[in-house]
């Protein structure tokens, strides 16, 4: 009966040291994410997810891949047409103009205004309408010849993962769909081979700190080696029959994929530039352009209207109308720019030209895509799957064994 139940706490051994390994590498992963704030008392005592607290800095390294690697936004914004642009904001543009014209002369020249007739009035709509794909044109030849200035391309991607953090997750959650669940169930596995030394050596010599080293090293050693596997070796390499190769690595066109899609749907697509350019710090550069612009067009549709329009409103009062339509174009942007999305999406086409660019990428660069959401701060999971596994150790010492 005693052999019967020492044999039971050596085979426990094994399979105890297989459930420390999954939940060491389990919590390993959670804590990796979660949670997304900070949990406890700062600055020591509480908890919050590697990457969810170095949002900032992963959303930075994300950055230099995707646009100081593979995607120029001079390039990408090139792709727009002015005539396909003006086709699909033009029906909601016009009401946006005929509205802005309205309040703008109602306000800066009430009087010459109301004594328009009906037929002068939509005369004066037509004219501007008439215009419209010329202004567009020139519109979007300035902002694709200055976009640098206008859109910081960096600015809108790190502010909304920093502002963001089940986004950064999600993009590392995806991108590693395989990858974290193996780093799971690779710790039952591991530990339970670890667990068999430790049962040998227990076996000869029960001393009480084996336990506890026992459950430190497969705490250790099986985040560390599930790491390895995932990014080791980087290219293709043959031993024998058979050929290895990081998991990660392996999966670069199924990863690129989906990555792509992530940064498409919800980082780099229509409408979050069109927030950037019409928020961002570039949207006074932006306001120059419309200026310069609708002030060139006013100007022409003086000069053809009544070459003493100026004149009969008055200077100060004329300059009150242009810089009120200015202003009131800019902060109606968003009302008919709406309209492009589909067309800028379509003709941006990011999602496809990143995946492809992603493809081509070396192992070593591709490598990057992930690895920051370990990298930085690597050796903290590793030696938390450590303490664990030894606290392990020590509970299954006293509990399981009896002391």
């Amino acid at each position: 009966m005693e052999w019967n139940s020492e044999l039971l706490i050596l085979l426990l051994i094994p399979i105890i040291s297989a459930f420390v390994g999954w939940f060491t590498n389990y919590l390993a992963v959670k804590m990796m994410f979660y949670p997304l704030e900070f949990v406890g008392i700062r600055p020591f005592f509480g908890w919050q997810g590697l990457i969810p607290a170095k949002r900032r800095k992963m959303a930075e390294i994300e950055v230099e891949l995707v646009l100081g690697k593979l995607l120029s936004v001079e390039e990408i914004v090139n792709r727009l047409d002015a005539g396909l642009l003006t086709q699909a904001i033009q029906r909601r543009l016009k009401q946006v103009l005929r509205r802005i014209v309205n309040d703008v002369m109602q306000e800066a020249a009430p009087t010459l205004w109301s004594a328009l007739p009906v037929q002068g009035k939509n005369l004066v709509y037509a004219r501007i309408e008439l215009d419209i794909p010329n202004v567009v044109a020139k519109m979007v030849r300035d902002f694709q010849q200055n976009v640098g200035e206008i859109l910081d391309i960096r600015e809108l991607v790190v502010e909304h993962l920093s502002d963001d953090p089940e986004l950064i997750n999600e993009i590392f959650l995806k991108a590693g769909a395989r990858e974290f669940p193996f780093i799971e169930r690779s710790g039952l596995y591991f530990g339970f081979l670890f667990g068999l030394p430790t049962m040998l050596v227990w076996h000869f010599y029960q001393l009480w700190w084996i336990l506890p080293l026992g459950g430190l090293i497969v705490g250790y050693a099986t985040n560390w080696i599930a790491i390895k596997i995932i990014f080791e070796p980087k290219r293709p390499t043959k031993v024998g029959m058979f050929t290895f190769q990081g998991m990660f690595l392996k999966r670069q066109k199924e990863v690129s994929r989906v990555y792509s899609d992530i940064i498409q749907e919800r980082l780099l697509n229509s409408q979050t530039i069109t927030h950037a350019v019409l928020k961002g710090s570039g949207s006074a550069q932006l306001l120059e352009l419309i200026e310069l612009h609708v002030n060139d067009a006013i100007e022409r549709y003086v000069a053809v209207a009544q070459p003493y329009f100026a004149l009969s409103v008055g200077s100060d009062d004329y300059f009150r109308m242009k810089e009120l339509a200015v202003r009131r174009l800019f902060e109606d942007s968003d009302k008919f720019l709406r309209y492009a999305h589909d067309y800028a999406n379509q003709a941006l086409n990011i999602g496809d030209d990143l995946c492809l660019k992603m493809e081509g990428l070396s192992p070593e660069e591709f490598e990057g895509v992930l690895r920051p959401a370990y990298k930085q701060d690597e050796w903290k999971l590793i030696v938390v799957g450590a303490i664990l596994g030894m606290l392990a150790g020590f509970a299954q010492l006293y509990f399981v064994f009896g002391g």
